[in-house]
């Protein structure tokens, strides 16, 4: 731009930039940062609740589908089987029945989980044959060995060839090529190229030829169940005649041959269901499919699958599985009752943490609402940050639930877990609410109209619960049953929270007399809650008195599981240790007096038991009876022990006359036959005895489950009229109870108990073998001789699934409930920081010692404790009674018994006792880490109220 010369150009003005808009910081991400610590531990608690409520249905989960499939493999794969059958076609072979396996294991398996291992089939003969070569083995002139032929698919893999050749298929007119066990030709004196006359069938000469002999590898091999007699010549008996029989197998080629042997045979395919694929939840589907294929639409589709009009299955699963259904709903209730006295411990904590936080922020709050923030607008960055806090904690405890308890259920636990994280976000936020409330008016009627509500419907579900009684299996979970004892708990919390401030005031006003000053003032700030008022939160003692009732309660069934699992263990055992014999053998008194000095024995008693006698009644009617002879002094202390057939010994006390009547314990059924004159008893031999009446029981040790009537006599007096107590050795049976070791009966009797004169002859001997040979014999005894001790009968009771994860469930929720009831112990010490802070401060400038301000805190804090404990174990012993008739304990004892929970002081004692040091415990460790600290940043801050 040209100018005049001396002229100054103009300098352009630069346009105003305009201010930048000043942008205020996020809410929520300046709250985190001014409270980071706050939000640590917010997200902290909301991890290990929505954590917890998402493991605990795992955890009972997992321990379902462990004790169902723990449960169905122990009984065995013969019991898991579907078996099926058809008739067996002249025409048939090896290759047809591996086709039709293919066949039946494709369309089965859409529905089942089968196992592939366990999968067999063959072709049995329906009519076994005799063996009428006169060089085998005959036991008795009447009867002939026996004989039955099969067919095993894999039976090389099962057995091993020790001798011979492998059977090739049957010729046309030849006898037909088998093989058999090593042991049985053996016995029965059968060899390689014997050809076995079993008689003709019609025209048609049945003879068969053996071409090899074998050794079993494993005779308990599930396989071969329903084929006879493999490992072994077993023993048959029909009245005093025995005999051998075995079985053989031929070749995959001579099933035509087999069938026309047998006068007709049957195809079996057995497939067994995968016992580790079972799942509880779908126990109900599993049983309808299983019935599908033994009479429904299943069987009619294997039947076009397979082409075989006569196709029949066959299965023990159903009864299997009605079982485990009816022993898991029987425990299911047991195993909630503790989850839910969690679950209610862990609400209480999420309210307090929301009103620790309340407290907190009210002024904060209160500034923001005199600003004209809108109520709407402040519980929206409440929510907020809440949601920042929680969400990611929620999610990765959720996550951790999922990962580190994996079952295929996950809808249950995601649900609780929702649930849990929509409290911990809406708790802040709901109670802040509050704040913009018109405060009511103390002593209005809004909270006794809702504590009255909350006493009704206790009253209601508690009657209710009584009025139904034991559940019955198929029934489920009833909720009302799991929540009777938290509603007690939570109803208990409301009239402790009315009535401790009261007793706890009368105590303030008590130590307010003495010249000490710690007590009194712990105890009037016990009474009291921040703002003054006589009328502390009632949350803190409900979480306490929630934990305690529920860990008291679950202790209490499990000591009532304890005490009854060893009453029926001597129940079954006749006490302690007892020692049964065969009927051919007695037990000498070398053995009897040696080991009534066993260490442990308390008493013991040898028995003579004579199950054939009969019993004369007063009106001359005849009764079979079981008479029972015993030394009535230890008879009534084992008596006493087991806790059945109680009696008096002094009342067994005859005078041994033999013109005295005996003194005798009838049973029940035996009492309407007993009338005005004397009854009597007539053994086998002929021998009578009269008895006279000293009393009337309904069982007795020595005959636990009689199944008919029985009369007990004592041994001395009897003796007088029975010629054979007299001989030596008259004793069948020995009882004891105390604290013995049956390994050590075990090895007397083999010692002592087990000489020449009890070896068995004759057809005996060779039951006896036979017993040995079948695996019966026990712990290294004789086939026959057995020694029960009701603690290895207790061990194996208690041996359940079912029963371990109901335990282990209630210790988990134990523990669980512990932590959250110490938790809301420390928020509600944390609540009331500020205000005792301030008061130990002023107090310190006083000349208090730091000794005493420790006092101060437990004096404040142990009144809530101690009445939280004692409140709750009061609750659990009135739940107990109230509700513990409607318990069925048989599924957790591992037998049918009558046992109902009844209160009981010890086992509620204990976790109370535990609990209540745990958070006194809590409470001093808090004091001295935070105490110290707090109060030193008060003295230095300076007064601030």
């Amino acid at each position: 731009m040209t100018t005049k010369a001396g002229a100054t150009a103009p300098t352009p003005t630069p346009e105003p930039v305009p201010a930048r808009a000043h942008r205020p910081a996020p809410w929520v991400r300046t709250r985190l940062r001014a409270m980071p610590l706050a939000a640590l531990l917010t997200a902290a608690l909301a991890l290990v609740t929505v954590f917890l409520a998402a493991a605990f249905p795992r955890i009972a989960d997992r321990g379902a589908d462990t004790a169902l499939q723990e449960f169905t493999r122990s009984l065995g794969t013969n019991v898991t089987n579907l078996e099926i059958t058809s008739e067996s076609g002249r025409n048939d072979n090896a290759a047809d029945l591996e086709a039709v396996q293919h066949k039946l294991d494709a369309q089965i398996g859409r529905q089942l989980p089968l196992s592939r291992s366990g999968q067999v089939h063959g072709t049995r003969v329906k009519t076994g044959r005799q063996m009428f070569n006169p060089g085998f083995t005959r036991l008795s002139d009447n009867a002939t060995p026996g004989l039955g032929l099969f067919y095993l698919n894999g039976l090389a893999d099962r057995v091993k060839l020790t001798a011979g050749t492998w059977p090739g298929p049957a010729p046309a007119d030849g006898p037909l090529p088998i093989v058999l066990s090593r042991q049985a030709a053996e016995a029965i004196k059968i060899k390689i190229g014997d050809v076995i006359e079993s008689g003709t069938d019609g025209p048609v000469a049945l003879r068969a030829t053996v071409t090899g002999l074998y050794e079993v590898n494993d005779p308990q091999d599930p396989s071969w169940e329903g084929l006879g007699c493999p490992d072994r010549a077993c023993l048959g008996l029909k009245g005093d005649d025995a005999w051998y029989w075995t079985s053989g197998f031929v070749d995959g080629g001579s099933l035509p041959a087999l069938a026309r042997w047998g006068s007709s045979g049957q195809d079996f395919w057995r497939l067994p269901v995968d016992a580790g694929a079972l799942r509880a939840d779908r126990l109900d589907q599993t049983r309808q499919a299983i019935g599908s294929y033994t009479s429904g639409p299943g069987m009619t589709a294997l039947i076009d699958t397979t082409l075989r009009a006569d196709l029949h299955v066959t299965s023990q699963m159903p009864d299997v599985l009605a079982r485990a259904t009816a022993r898991y709903q029987a425990a299911a209730p047991l195993g909630a009752v503790g989850p839910a006295g969690v679950a209610g411990v862990a609400v209480v904590v999420l309210c307090l943490a929301a009103a620790l936080s309340t407290d907190r922020r009210t002024a904060e709050i209160r500034l923001l609402q005199a600003r004209g923030g809108s109520r709407s607008g402040v519980l929206l960055r409440l929510l907020g940050e809440g949601a920042v806090t929680v969400l990611p904690a929620a999610v990765l405890g959720t996550a951790l639930a999922l990962v580190l308890l994996p079952t295929p259920r996950w809808s249950g636990p995601l649900l609780l877990a929702l649930t849990v994280t929509l409290l911990a976000i809406l708790a802040f936020p709901a109670r802040a609410a509050l704040l913009w409330a018109r405060p009511r008016r103390a002593g209005g009627w809004r909270r006794v109209i809702g504590e009255l509500s909350v006493l009704a419907v206790t009253a209601a579900a508690v009657a209710e619960v009584r009025r139904r009684g034991v559940g019955h299996a198929g029934d489920g979970v009833d909720p009302l049953l799991v929540a009777a004892p938290l509603l007690l708990a939570v109803s208990g919390g409301l009239v402790l929270a009315r009535i401790e401030p009261l007793v706890v005031g009368w105590l303030a006003a008590l130590a307010g007399r003495g010249r000490g000053l710690i007590g009194f003032l712990g105890l009037v700030r016990a009474a009291r809650d921040d703002s003054g008022r006589r009328r502390p939160s009632a949350l803190p003692l409900l979480a306490l008195l929630i934990a305690v009732t529920a860990t008291g309660f679950g202790a209490t069934v499990l000591d009532t599981v304890e005490h009854s699992r060893t009453r029926a263990a001597r129940i079954a055992t006749g006490g302690d240790v007892s020692v049964g014999i065969p009927v051919y053998a007695t037990l000498p008194e070398a053995f009897t007096k040696a080991a009534g000095e066993l260490p442990g024995v308390r008493a013991a008693t040898g028995a003579w038991i004579q199950e054939r006698s009969t019993f004369i009644g007063a009106d001359r009617g005849t009764t079979d009876a079981i008479l029972v002879v015993v030394e009535p002094n230890a008879y009534a202390e084992i008596s006493r022990t087991a806790g059945v057939g109680g009696y008096d010994p002094a009342k067994l006390a005859g005078q041994g006359g033999k013109d005295d009547p005996v003194p005798a314990l009838f049973s029940r059924d035996l009492a309407e036959h007993l009338g005005a004159g004397a009854p009597q008893v007539r053994t086998p031999s002929g021998s009578q005895m009269t008895t006279s009446v000293a009393g009337v029981v309904a069982a007795t040790p020595a005959l636990p489950d009689p199944g008919k009537p029985f009369v007990v006599v004592p041994a001395g007096p009897a003796a007088e009229h029975l010629p054979e107590l007299k001989r030596a050795n008259q004793v069948n049976k020995w009882f004891a109870v105390g604290d013995v070791d049956p390994a050590q009966v075990r090895a007397l009797l083999m010692e002592r108990g087990i000489g020449t004169g009890n070896q068995a002859t004759g057809l005996a001997k060779l039951i006896a073998d036979e017993a040995r040979a079948a695996g019966k014999s026990t712990a290294g005894l004789p086939p026959g001789y057995v020694v029960h001790s009701s603690r290895e009968t207790v061990a194996a009771l208690a041996d359940d699934p079912v029963q371990r994860a109901a335990g282990r469930l209630f210790w988990y929720a134990g523990l669980a409930a512990a932590g959250f009831a110490l938790l809301a112990v420390l928020l509600t010490l944390m609540r009331a920081a500020p205000d005792r802070t301030a008061v130990l401060a002023r107090l310190r400038t006083m000349g208090l010692r730091p000794r005493q301000g420790l006092a101060l805190i437990i004096a404040e804090a142990l009144p809530q404790t101690l009445a939280a404990a004692v409140g709750g174990g009061l609750v659990a012993l009135a739940a107990v009674a109230l509700i513990g008739s409607a318990f069925d304990l048989s599924a957790l004892v591992g037998a049918p018994v009558g046992d109902t929970l009844a209160p009981a002081v010890v086992p509620v004692l204990l976790p109370t006792v535990g609990l209540t040091l745990v958070v006194c415990l809590g409470v001093v460790l808090e004091t001295l880490v935070a105490g110290r600290r707090q109060i030193a940043t008060e003295l230095r801050a300076g007064e601030r109220q």
